[in-house]
């Protein structure tokens, strides 16, 4: 009977690709199962990349209400996720935010934003890559100089690799052991710490320790700046799409999972800042700079001796985000290449039949992050740059689905998948763009660094080059214009299988 249904399901599936105009008889295998693909988008989400990479910084600019950014953006970024459940469950092909923006806009829409995210997945994958040697140094007790760093982030890259290359199986093996270790690292860190190492009293995340009232704007100024904690911590979602030639029935399933990435990622997010907030002996000495590393001291006086377990579990986490991501990235480079939209597009979408991956998608998904960490040898600026632009421009990606999305229902547009929103469709829509939009600009948003105005500027200044670049390369190209593959036909009739509500 199982077979049976397996059989059904293939067959539904196979159709519904077909009728958005992509074959599946040569390309990925569905074995990807559903809590596969939620730890795909849960590790590369990765609470514990997300909270320990910035809760110095957010701590040291508006002290312990700084927490609360989490559950702002948690809540903002739920409204992106039940935008992205309806597109993929009308339009589940892999490569995510391009493929969306395709059909629900068109080409020259597209390409920038699959542009936009290539280029932000490089910044993010060097930046987890470089956040996670020194992680791996204490583990045996030592720090790290910069070519150590280099080094351990070219490791863990090729690490990466390695498991996407073995197929969606172990992929999804790989990912569901991440969810795990973040799990017992988030999770049972937290209840640990809030048992048996609170330094603070509840109350202490209502008062700022008298942190921030000095900043640019007063507190309010403070938050938004310490809020980038919030904003880096809750994207990954979009992963689950991102694969979704890989699992079976997506129209209903990814969406599904969308949503319970974020449950988890919410829960494991929260627990894991509020106990560390409340671990830390003194606000002040964070602030002043005294304390640099909060985090490893608390684990450290907390742990002790089983301290390099807990380390390990740390950078277990750091990889299967570094191996979530790079996933993503290939799939979306093979995706656009697949259409002819890239450069060398026949190469980058050469696929290995043996393990059903993109094999050259991936090898570039680790070729140019991994550029991006040597060269920081050379030009810290550089690292600088695409590590900031990482999250700025996954931001802008959401974003310009969520106005994709907008635009094709005030076109005409009828979702016509497993999970449609109904009524709530244009509250959510706009409000999800409204806080989208208000995250871009306190992301990129110009702010004191001690460096000169280049440095307080270089974010503005980073978007806008990567944009005009794309912008001047798919003009003088051509590039949207090959291939022929539909794009800007959501408004007009869709050809799908049968919807359940």
């Amino acid at each position: 009977m199982s077979h049976n249904n397996d059989v059904v399901e293939h067959d539904e599936d196979a159709a519904h690709l077909a009728s958005l105009g992509y074959s599946y008889d040569t390309t990925f295998k569905r074995e990807m199962s559903f809590w596969g693909n939620v730890s795909l988008g849960f590790t590369y989400l990765s609470p514990i990349a997300g909270v320990y990479s910035m809760f110095a910084i957010s701590l040291g600019q508006a002290g312990p209400p700084m927490a609360w950014a989490l559950v702002i953006a948690l809540v903002g970024q739920f409204l992106v996720a039940l935008i992205f459940g309806e597109v993929v469950s009308n339009y589940p092909v892999a490569g995510g935010v391009y493929p969306w923006s395709r059909r629900l806009w068109g080409r020259k829409w597209a390409w920038m934003n699959g542009w936009i995210y290539v280029v932000a997945l490089v910044g993010t994958l060097a930046a987890v890559a470089y956040g996670a040697a020194p992680f791996v140094a204490s583990i045996f007790g030592g720090g790290v100089g910069a070519g150590g760093t280099v080094l351990i982030a070219l490791g863990t890259l090729v690490i990466a690799t390695i498991l996407n290359f073995s197929g969606t199986r172990v992929l999804s093996l790989a990912a569901t052991i991440g969810l795990t270790a973040e799990m017992i690292g988030a999770v049972g860190i937290s209840l640990y710490l809030l048992i048996f190492h609170r330094k603070q009293d509840w109350s202490v995340v209502f008062d700022n320790q008298g942190i921030g009232d000095n900043a640019p704007g007063g507190y309010f100024g403070a938050f938004a700046a310490a809020a980038l904690i919030g904003m880096f911590a809750y994207y990954g979602f979009e992963a689950n799409g991102d694969v979704a030639e890989e699992i079976k029935d997506p129209s209903a399933r990814v969406p599904k999972a969308m949503r319970m990435t974020l449950y988890i990622g919410g829960f494991a997010a929260n627990v894991l800042v509020f106990s560390l907030v409340f671990a830390v002996p003194d606000f002040a000495a964070v602030a002043s700079g005294d304390v640099a590393d909060p985090i490893g001291e608390a684990l450290q006086s907390a742990f002790g001796p089983v301290f390099p377990i807990v380390m390990l579990i740390v950078v277990i986490a750091f990889i299967s985000c570094i191996t979530s991501l790079q996933a993503a990235a290939s799939r979306l480079v093979y995706s656009m290449a697949r259409d002819g939209f890239l450069p060398a597009s026949n190469f980058l979408a050469r696929f290995n039949e043996k393990r059903h991956v993109p094999s050259n998608a991936l090898l570039t998904a680790a070729f140019f992050p991994a550029a991006v960490v040597v060269l920081s040898l050379m030009l810290e600026d550089a690292l600088t740059a695409m590590v900031g632009f990482g999250t700025v421009g996954i931001y802008i990606g959401f974003q310009m689905v969520v106005l994709a999305a907008l635009r094709a229902r005030v076109l005409g547009w009828k979702p016509a998948g497993k999970f449609r929103l109904g009524a709530w469709a244009y509250p959510v829509n706009i409000l999800a763009l409204i806080w989208g939009v208000a995250a871009v600009a306190n992301i990129i948003w110009p702010r004191e660094t001690g460096g000169g105005w280049a440095e307080d500027y270089l974010l503005i200044m980073t978007t806008v080059g990567v944009i005009a670049v794309g912008w001047i390369y798919m003009l003088a190209s051509k590039a949207y214009q090959r291939g022929d593959a539909p794009a800007g036909d959501a408004s007009g009739p869709i050809k799908t299988t049968t919807a359940v509500g």
